[in-house]
């Protein structure tokens, strides 16, 4: 494999995707569009943490942006400014499936970071993941079941940052979903996405090798971590639990599950719920001729393993 094909197809989706801003992770998929959109521009980059939280996202984020020399902003948000993007989160997406709301909330305040510091369009990494393979459920599979998996996740994959940013009043610059490089990353190899090197199974195995001699060390071999993890929203089911008693959950669980037909499964998903029926109303099916979810009553996509209202795995 020609690696140079990948790094320059890139390199021109980027050019065609220049933003203001850049959701600056430190992870290999933010980390790439760093590095190379730095060539021809100097966008300003975005990282946010809860204050307090383990956010190791933070340090990685860091090392990208002194190496560059690119402008970095840290933004630590404290518990009420989380609940409010969680409110406008549940709002926008029209959804409580708590790990959707969990790494969203996180985008939201990372998106309105970027509005309010006069930035109109900013980059993400989305895509990323889906094309290269880089979620561990996939690191088991055989060729097979990893070419029917990652096929289908590129049937159902939708990315909340878009309709964050409507709401917001920006607009995100995704290069990895860009038409011709898309195109390009679903034709490669999927042997080449997930692949074992050094006693250890990687996700977008591909992109790391591509950029190895571009990028430190410690960036393209860091391990994927998902949204909450990295920016500290992953305490919020502790903290949901420690804050909501447990006869006040016991008892509104009954509730919702008697008058709305809703399957609330955790403290976490009970505060959710809550403000979406606030905000939205009782979940229910728009089409009755459709698939609906046995735990909300939502409609869902044909063959989709999940719902994207309530959160339900496996329908």
């Amino acid at each position: 494999m020609n690696y140079d094909i990948i790094v320059q197809a890139l390199e021109e989706s980027i050019k065609r995707n220049l933003a203001d801003g850049l959701l600056l992770s430190g992870g290999l998929d933010t980390a790439i569009l760093a590095y190379l959109s730095s060539r021809w521009a100097r966008p300003s980059c975005i990282t946010v943490a809860l204050r307090d939280a383990p956010a190791p996202d933070v340090d990685y984020a860091k090392l990208v942006a002194s190496r560059l020399g690119l402008s970095h902003y840290i933004h630590y948000f404290k518990a009420e400014e989380l609940e409010e993007s969680i409110r406008a989160t549940v709002r926008i997406l029209k959804s409580f499936d708590p790990m959707e709301v969990r790494n969203s909330a996180a985008i939201y305040l990372a998106l309105k970071d970027g509005s309010d510091r006069g930035m109109s369009t900013i980059m993400t990494g989305d895509g990323c993941d889906e094309l290269f393979g880089g979620y561990s459920f996939l690191f088991g599979l055989s060729k097979e079941e990893l070419d029917r998996a990652l096929k289908k996740l590129w049937t159902n994959m939708s990315f909340s940052s878009i309709y964050l940013a409507m709401d917001l009043g920006v607009e995100v610059r995704l290069p990895y979903l860009d038409p011709q490089f898309k195109a390009l990353a679903t034709d490669l190899d999927v042997g080449l996405k997930v692949k074992r090197e050094r006693g250890q199974v990687w996700g977008k195995w591909l992109l790391r090798k591509a950029f190895e001699n571009i990028m430190p060390r410690e960036l393209i071999w860091r391990a994927k971590a998902p949204i909450e993890v990295g920016t500290g929203t992953a305490i919020l089911p502790s903290l949901f639990d420690s804050t909501i008693p447990d006869l006040e959950f016991t008892e509104k669980k009954a509730k919702y599950l008697d008058e709305d037909r809703v399957v609330i499964r955790s403290k976490e998903h009970l505060f959710y719920y809550e403000v979406f029926r606030s905000e939205v109303g009782v979940p229910s099916a728009r089409d009755s001729d459709l698939k609906t979810c046995p735990e909300c009553g939502s409609n869902v996509k044909e063959g989709a393993s999940f719902c994207r209202t309530c959160g339900a795995y496996p329908i």
